[in-house]
């Protein structure tokens, strides 16, 4: 999806986004919601909710209190309170939404140290100053980094935010250990001649800011409508029987990816019916130890102690009912009794839709017709141009017996 000023142009260029992401189309923001009792009207005597969210740079979202009862609309450029000047946001979602927002992430809108309120629509004034300030962030961070690596401070310094009247620049970065930063705050204020601010951020939110593509294909979740950042812990692999890699487990921040909790409640329902994969198997052959589970299939694999090449599929209610035998210490006779045959499906049959070639066209050698036409012609061509050579021998010989004649 994209706006009229994000599509691509008559010579198939694309055009890019000429409103700097604040075209208000849900195209080009992060974390954007959609304002589903947008088309509902109030009860009559309610009063609008005066709450705001207002987004900024990077997906950052504050809420604001619009005690100027402005009319508002979801893409409008408003200047904002702030802690020292003025701020210049954007306007994501209005009305009742926000109440609910608010609730859902505990933020009191009576609390006057977090919720501040909005001035102002923005005027053309404060747009200039505002984009003027945007346009220095990008040089600004090339020199700080360098700045860091002539201090020897094992930082990144991963992103500059300017305030909207420009009297502030903050500096976010990811450190490993605590730094001390003292001296470098002191190099950006006499080179950039601003107030400065650091704040540290973690790998997920550095994730978040800068955006990318993931190993899926897709947008990364934690820039495009990724909230709140749960912990991911090994376990979470394991259940779902994943095999332990940190280069295919860990996302672009470096740490575990956050879908790996996305389908691990379905696991566990699933696996509440499997036992114990440590638990023994007792019978009169002998006793059998879990080699292998199907989550999917409900299928487990058993081998006897000293006969590990020897695999016996059962399903998770055949080893459930050995179990309950087991505990009331009676033994089965085998594990033959209970299995069962499993066909594994090695081979993918593709439907021919559309028309399209074979997939395994190029796994067939070539043929050798075409090779072998050729050297027919050129068989052919040699005995063609024998045939002439001896007939022009024999014309050029029988010429001067006609002349002696």
């Amino acid at each position: 999806m994209a706006c009229n000023s994000c599509t691509t142009g008559n010579d198939s260029q694309p055009k890019g986004c000429k409103n700097n992401g604040t075209c208000g189309t849900d195209s080009c923001n992060k974390l954007t919601v959609f304002d589903w009792l947008a088309n509902m009207s109030l009860p009559n005597g309610q009063q609008p909710f005066i709450g705001v969210e207002v987004r900024f740079k990077n997906g950052r979202k504050h809420y604001y209190k619009n005690t100027e009862n402005l009319t508002l609309s979801i893409g409008d450029i408003v200047a904002t309170q702030a802690k020292s000047g003025h701020d210049i946001g954007m306007v994501t979602l209005t009305g009742e939404l926000v109440r609910i927002q608010m609730k859902r992430k505990k933020v009191r809108l009576d609390d006057t140290e977090n919720v501040l309120k909005i001035y102002r629509k923005a005027s053309q004034k404060d747009i200039d100053i505002w984009s003027a300030s945007r346009d220095k962030e990008e040089p600004m961070k090339v020199k700080a980094r360098q700045f860091a690596i002539d201090l020897n401070l094992k930082m990144k310094i991963s992103d500059i935010e300017f305030q909207g009247d420009g009297s502030k620049a903050t500096f976010y970065y990811t450190a490993e250990e605590r730094v001390d930063f003292r001296e470098l705050i002191k190099v950006f204020a006499r080179e950039f001649r601003t107030r400065i601010e650091m704040k540290q951020v973690g790998f997920r939110q550095e994730a978040a800011r800068l955006g990318g593509i993931g190993s899926c294909g897709r947008e990364l979740c934690c820039s495009t409508w990724l909230t709140d950042f749960r912990s991911v812990s090994t376990s979470a692999a394991r259940y779902q029987q994943l095999s332990l890699n940190p280069l295919k487990l860990a996302g672009q921040c470096g740490k575990l990816k956050c879908c790996l909790n996305y389908e691990l409640d379905s696991y566990l329902d699933a696996l509440k019916a499997f036992p114990k994969s440590d638990t023994k198997l007792y019978t009169e052959k002998g006793n059998a130890v879990c080699q292998k589970t199907d989550i999917f299939k409900g299928l487990m694999w058993y081998a006897y102690e000293g006969e590990w090449m020897n695999w016996h599929i059962i399903t998770t209610e055949q080893a459930n009912e050995i179990i309950s035998k087991n505990k009331k210490k009676e033994k089965v006779a085998s594990l033959e009794m209970y299995a069962v045959e499993h066909i594994e499906d090695t081979k993918n049959e593709f439907e021919n839709v559309v028309g399209q070639d074979s997939l395994t066209r190029f796994d067939n050698p070539k043929s050798n017709k075409k090779r072998k036409n050729n050297r027919n012609n050129r068989n052919k061509n040699k005995t063609r141009n024998r045939k002439r050579n001896q007939n022009s021998n024999v014309k050029s010989k029988s010429k001067p017996n006609a002349k002696k004649n």
